[in-house]
């Protein structure tokens, strides 16, 4: 009961908080699992694992969080396992024996387990070199019997410090483990062999869900090729196919370092003009008629006078609550700052949706507690709404001024992003097959 209430609970503030996209086999996984992921955002990372199955999941964590108020009695009540890290308390290493015992059992029984085998959370780029733990865990599992499998999870994240910015959550194919179980005849080292070869196995299992980069710098690099290749094909943006572009980027620039300069120097001076006028690729082909112009005002208009109100309203409500998370965050590490915003930002809720509640009743009676017991969320919902609104809204009309009455830009950028559009073509047809062949065929079924 009480892991079903806190699953539901964190999914659904996780999907407030973020825009999520979950990239998954329709076949749920069955049977004796473990989740592995990478860990490039502290607790939000494991919180996502709620959002892609149903089933009760184990979590592994490192032990100090199980004394850290609030945090350390939800673990302790969703059964999860502590994890004695050497950086945290060299001499309690050894009672992780005890855990990896509990996790094999965990398996045996048929359960899921969930562990990031980076061993920490980080924001490098690319994944760190990882732990054997997941392996033999796994391992130690399939030898009493228990036909563990092993999923790849992916966590991408747009911005992964910002309020509703993008995630794309993938969740690979699996990894079978008994293949990797050493015969019992075989000599001394075997085990710890397995172990090496599964871990690998698990990495390339990452890396075909992760982007993997070199350096954060080829983010917006690999962003404006997908712009533009997508602009090309006539084809929206997939974040699917960034890590494509990553992989690419990398023999790219290894193979031919002149040309790659080249063409990041091109590619990086078109995005820069592209910002200054708050467009993108498909934004140079748009052709304003009259009609449509007219149509989008009225609307928008009409739209602007109605919510106005309960936007203000609810901008009067919540401002504060919602500042409180983001100020606490200031100071916290760029791979904590989500967490802290997160849980600030759940706590600031649980406490002032009764606040208010409360507040409403004592001013005016039950009548108005009732109002707002059950008008609260959804006009936080709505002001929310309001908000991304609007601000795609001064978005497109900011585009329109700039590029709609400026005929001559327009034609100058387009002509330029046909030129490079044409380029990443050339270059996704030189590296496709080698991207292609590099991503395990497991990754790909």
């Amino acid at each position: 009961m009480f892991y079903a209430f806190i699953r539901g609970l964190v999914s659904l503030a996780l999907r407030l908080f973020y825009r999520l996209k979950v990239n998954a086999p329709a076949a749920k996984p069955e049977g004796p699992i473990i989740f592995v992921g990478n860990h490039p955002n502290a607790l939000i990372d494991p919180a996502l694992v709620f959002v892609i199955t149903h089933r009760q999941v184990t979590f592994l964590a490192k032990e100090p969080l199980f004394r850290m108020p609030v945090i350390g009695w939800i673990l302790k009540g969703l059964h999860a396992l502590p994890v004695y890290r050497k950086q945290d308390n060299p001499g309690q290493t050894v009672k992780n024996e005890g855990t990896l015992d509990a996790a094999r059992a965990a398996l045996v029984q048929g359960r899921a387990i969930t562990i990031f085998p980076e061993g920490r959370s980080h924001s490098e780029p690319m994944l760190a070199e990882l732990k054997t733990g997941a392996a033999r865990i796994a391992l130690g599992a399939a030898r009493e019997g228990a036909p563990v499998r092993i999923i790849p999870v992916g966590f991408t994240y747009g911005e992964k410090n910002l309020f509703r910015s993008e995630v794309l959550i993938e969740v690979g194919s699996a990894i079978e483990v008994l293949p990797f179980l050493p015969r019992p005849d075989a000599g001394d080292g075997a085990e710890k062999e397995a172990a090496r070869q599964l871990t690998e196995r698990i990495a390339e299992g990452l890396k075909a869900v992760t982007l993997n980069m070199s350096h954060w710098e080829d983010l917006p690099l690999i962003q404006t090729a997908e712009q533009l290749y997508a602009f090309r094909q006539g084809e929206k943006t997939d974040r699917e196919r960034l890590k494509h572009w990553a992989r690419g980027l990398q023999l790219f620039r290894s193979e031919q370092p002149e040309r790659f300069e080249q063409v990041r120097s091109s590619l990086m001076s078109f995005r820069r003009r592209l910002e200054l006028v708050h467009a993108d690729p498909k934004d140079l082909t748009l052709v304003y008629q009259s009609g449509q112009v007219a149509t989008f005002v009225v609307k928008n208009l009409l739209a602007l006078c109605l919510g106005l109100p309960l936007f203000i309203l609810g901008v009067v409500l919540f401002g504060l609550p919602y500042q409180v998370p983001r100020l606490a965050s200031r100071n916290s590490e760029l791979d904590t700052q989500a967490t802290v915003k997160f849980l600030g930002a759940l706590l600031m809720s649980l406490l002032w949706w009764p606040g208010l509640t409360v507040a409403a009743w004592l001013w005016g009676g039950w009548g108005w507690g009732v109002v707002a017991l059950v008008g609260v969320p959804p006009l936080a919902l709505f002001t929310l709404y309001f908000l991304e609104r609007w601000a795609g809204i001064w978005r497109d009309i900011s585009v329109f001024f700039t590029l709609g009455s400026r005929a001559r830009l327009k034609a100058l950028l387009l002509q330029d992003g046909e030129r490079l559009a044409a380029e990443v073509d050339t270059l996704a047809g030189e590296y496709r097959p080698r991207v292609e062949q590099a991503v395990p065929a497991e990754s790909r079924s």
